[in-house]
């Protein structure tokens, strides 16, 4: 089997030609390596241009006996994407997926936190530590803002412009898009940047990185997670909870307060409407609200 020469091109197409970022270029690549491991475990010897669409079922009959619908189903779209793309340079003539359908997965809401919740998990944060008052800045701006957190870690001082009222993010594709920010998350993001991260040893390339670990280097994702799951735990909130989650809060709250679903996909850096659609389902009583205040035949 030679695979990795065609997942690598595949992935250079991903990242040159599709603008994607590098986790949804990994995730790809975790697709494929476990259709690999499948086949390297049952000894099926087979390249991506010869593997047939019997192959494939076996592979995700399999699949599906160890994760959920959405799992399968991600997993089925990635691998279909590959197969087009050897289709598209004519290393195969079929996708040898085009007939296998997805499961129906439904639409998972996303967990959303109150305000008061939020407050609560912001004033668990100790302030007395250096790192504390990076955790404040860190939670106001993912709340604040709505960013994801990749957008989060890769935040730089020279994407604040404060003084008109925006911060520059670079979002999924490096697609950029600038963000309002209010008077209190700057507050917190000015305290943290003149108050502590002068007294750290900044490592050489993380000079203009916004938020840094207490070595002077750039935080990763998992300990953004870290964080947020700790605090979670100290104020015993029973739901489970990410960076992600204060993104959606966001946007909720945005739209329980009369936000128009365009300005509030600008702001997340959707490429689709149809993405920020999932926050109307939230709450049914706003929409109730809607119609009785606006509709003429009240």
């Amino acid at each position: 089997m030679n695979w990795n020469r065609y997942i690598k091109d595949y992935q250079s197409y991903l990242r040159i030609e599709r603008g994607l970022s590098k986790n949804t270029i990994e995730n790809y690549g975790f697709d494929i390596e476990r259709l690999c491991l499948f086949l390297e475990t049952n000894q099926i010897d087979v390249s991506p241009i010869k593997i047939s669409e019997e192959t494939l079922q076996q592979f995700i009959y399999e699949v599906a006996k160890e994760l959920n619908p959405r799992s399968q189903a991600r997993i089925i779209s990635g691998l279909k994407s590959f197969f087009n793309y050897l289709v598209f340079e004519d290393y195969r003539n079929d996708n040898p997926l085009e007939l296998i359908e997805a499961p129906k997965t439904g639409r998972k809401l996303p967990d959303t936190l109150s305000l008061e919740e939020i407050d609560n998990l912001i004033e668990a944060i100790d302030l007395s530590t250096n790192e504390g008052e990076r955790n404040r800045a860190m939670l106001e701006t993912l709340y604040g803002c709505g960013l994801r957190v990749s957008e989060l870690i890769s935040l730089k001082i020279s994407d604040l412009f404060f003084d008109e009222g925006f911060i520059k993010i670079t979002g999924k594709g490096n697609k950029e898009r600038f963000v309002p920010i209010g008077p209190l998350t700057q507050k917190y993001i000015d305290i943290y940047k003149n108050a502590v991260r002068p007294n750290l040893s900044i490592k050489k390339g993380a000079e203009d990185t916004l938020f840094l670990n207490r070595r002077g280097n750039y935080l990763t994702r998992a300990m953004v997670f870290t964080i947020i799951k700790d605090l979670a735990q100290k104020v015993g909130l029973k739901k489970n909870i990410s960076p992600h989650t204060l993104r959606h809060s966001f946007a909720t709250h945005l739209l329980e307060n009369g936000a128009d679903l365009r300005s509030i996909q600008l702001m997340l850096g959707h490429e689709s409407i149809t993405t920020t659609e999932i926050y109307v389902h939230l709450d049914r009583s706003f929409l109730k609200e809607v119609m009785h205040s606006f509709h003429p035949r009240k």
